[in-house]
């Protein structure tokens, strides 16, 4: 616990972390509110980073919001508001896709065709994009988490999906220097249960073994056929919501 003291006078205790960062803002905000100054959240970022932080953030400006959050807690220890940048914080998680799926994808991969994983080589993402278009969290905690290259990266999306969301995906690509064309793209024919048998087929072409492999989509009907086809030394994971 960290004690806040300005000008000789204590008015609490807060949690803090051990890093630069912290200690940065913790002391932003003590020099201001000594000084006097009016308190907002322009004192702890810049105008360009402000500005920069409208738009979408590699990595979820995770780091941002954990110093929104510290200034937050000491406006409540020292009762100044922070009604600003408590906007500013939902602001960023929605742009961020944080606050609709602040989804840890991490903590919510199931193994779902054993007990226990077996040690294994090689990492496979069957994307459903159109199911599940949570792209940053997609990219932060199951690619780059895996160092999944984009030759094995299979994405699937209909017609109907493409034209009203195709243009939002690139979009958000376009952050992680990607197009739905650095991976294996299929642009499928119309249909309910097309790009579910495009990513089904790619799957079974590749007959892996000793592979991982892990299945992005809410389609319990999907989820249940890659289970059925899936060789027992796999290592089969899914979403669970």
């Amino acid at each position: 616990m960290q004690k806040i003291i300005i000008n000789q006078k204590y008015y609490g205790s807060i949690e803090i972390e051990e890093n630069d960062e912290a200690k940065r803002v913790l002391s932003k905000v003590k020099n201001a509110f000594g000084a006097g100054k009016t308190m907002e959240i322009g004192l702890i970022f810049p105008q360009y980073k402000l500005k920069a932080l409208e738009n979408y953030q590699k990595g979820g400006a995770r780091q941002e919001l954990a110093d929104i959050d510290l200034y937050i807690a000491l406006g409540k220890v020292l009762k100044f508001d922070t009604a600003d940048a408590e906007k500013l914080k939902n602001k960023i998680e929605l742009i961020n896709d944080i606050a609709h799926n602040h989804y840890n994808i991490s903590k919510r991969l199931t193994l779902i065709n054993k007990v226990k994983a077996t040690q294994n080589r090689g990492d496979y993402l069957f994307w459903d994009i159109e199911n599940f278009s949570n792209i940053g969290s997609l990219f932060n905690d199951v690619i780059e988490k895996f160092d999944i290259p984009d030759n094995r990266i299979y994405v699937a999306a209909n017609p109907d999906s493409l034209y009203l969301y195709k243009s939002q995906w690139e979009a958000d690509l376009y952050d992680y220097k990607k197009t739905l064309q650095s991976f294996n793209f299929t642009k499928c024919d119309h249909g309910k249960n097309v790009a579910d048998d495009i990513l089904l087929g790619h799957f079974q072409k590749l007959s892996l073994r000793n592979a991982n492999a892990y299945l992005m989509t809410f389609d319990r009907e999907l989820k249940e056929r890659f289970v059925a086809e899936c060789h027992p030394s796999n290592n089969l994971y899914i979403l669970e919501k």
